[in-house]
């Protein structure tokens, strides 16, 4: 039995359509990450998903229990932690994962060794109020209340959203220990090198799933060669191989501007022509693709 599945959700508010159509399994035990910028529909999903919404059309279903007509049984058997900081700020940190224990009839120290990796990080704070916490350490105890009843499936709605390096890695971590264990978990983020830790992932925008595959399965669908440029006037060097016949595409990607080329591009006569429009100090060389490449050739495409 698969963990999740979702059959042509689709989801309109006013004239927006948040969700259009989408479909995808996620397998028992499995880490499965939907990728998308904001509006890609990953809250409105995810708020179907743990049945706070009905969809307009299409169904799914969460260990095999229908999100509309079954959503008590859901309920009991999942963890939620949303996008934003939902915890009582006026509540100290012991008081915030005891009132969640107490909604699902169990008390901490019953599933204590679950959260323990996770809850003796922020234990000496117990006394501490939830809205007096750091980003990082608000997210851990998020976390424990999300998993305090023990749940077969977690959502994770963009968990680590404003939270510094060092807090969502170890937050990863603890994601890893947590499928390791037999978990089933369904997280959404924004960000790349995220993506490359779940097991599968699927490429979402405005509202559609472009794709679906492990990380190396999406990175393997580039089929383009790529080259990385930069110089000195990084604007200037945007535009002008923009207006190259010779390149096919061209955009910003960190220090560097990625340009996806055809087959008859020849890196030397670019650079001479990139030179003779005034361009000095000029770096071009190819490069392997990433999940970001393949994402935005899917959204170009689209």
């Amino acid at each position: 039995m698969a963990a999740i599945e979702t059959y042509g959700l689709s989801k309109t508010f006013g004239r927006t359509k948040a969700l259009d159509g989408v479909t995808f399994n996620v397998s028992e035990g499995e880490m499965f990450g939907i990728i998308g910028p904001d509006g890609a529909g990953k809250t409105t999903l995810f708020r179907l998903l743990t049945t706070l919404l009905t969809p307009d059309s299409g169904s799914a279903r969460v260990l095999g229990y229908d999100t509309v007509t079954d959503y008590r049984l859901i309920r009991s058997q999942v963890g939620y932690m949303p996008g934003r900081f939902s915890l009582y700020p006026d509540l100290s940190v012991s008081e915030n994962l005891e009132f969640f224990a107490a909604l699902f009839g169990v008390k901490v120290r019953e599933n204590y060794d679950l959260i323990a990796p996770i809850y003796r990080q922020i234990e000496p704070f117990g006394k501490r109020r939830a809205g007096k916490l750091s980003g990082g350490m608000k997210q851990k105890l998020a976390l424990c209340c999300a998993l305090v009843h023990r749940p077969s499936v977690l959502f994770l709605d963009e968990p680590t959203t404003g939270v510094d390096a060092v807090s969502r890695s170890e937050f990863w971590d603890m994601l890893a220990s947590l499928k390791a264990a037999g978990m089933s978990i369904l997280v959404s983020t924004p960000y790349m090198d995220e993506a490359r830790r779940c097991d599968s992932i699927a490429l979402c925008d405005k509202g559609r799933i472009l794709c679906t595959d492990s990380p190396r399965g999406i990175v393997s669908r580039f089929d383009g060669r790529l080259y990385a440029l930069s110089g000195s006037d990084m604007y200037g060097l945007l535009k002008a191989a923009r207006d190259s016949r010779d390149v096919v595409e061209c955009y910003p990607f960190g220090s560097a501007h990625h340009l996806t080329v055809d087959n008859g591009f020849d890196a030397g006569r670019f650079t001479e022509w990139l030179a003779g429009r005034g361009f000095r100090d000029i770096e071009l060389h190819p490069v392997e693709a990433g999940i970001e490449d393949v994402f935005i050739k899917l959204m170009h495409h689209e």
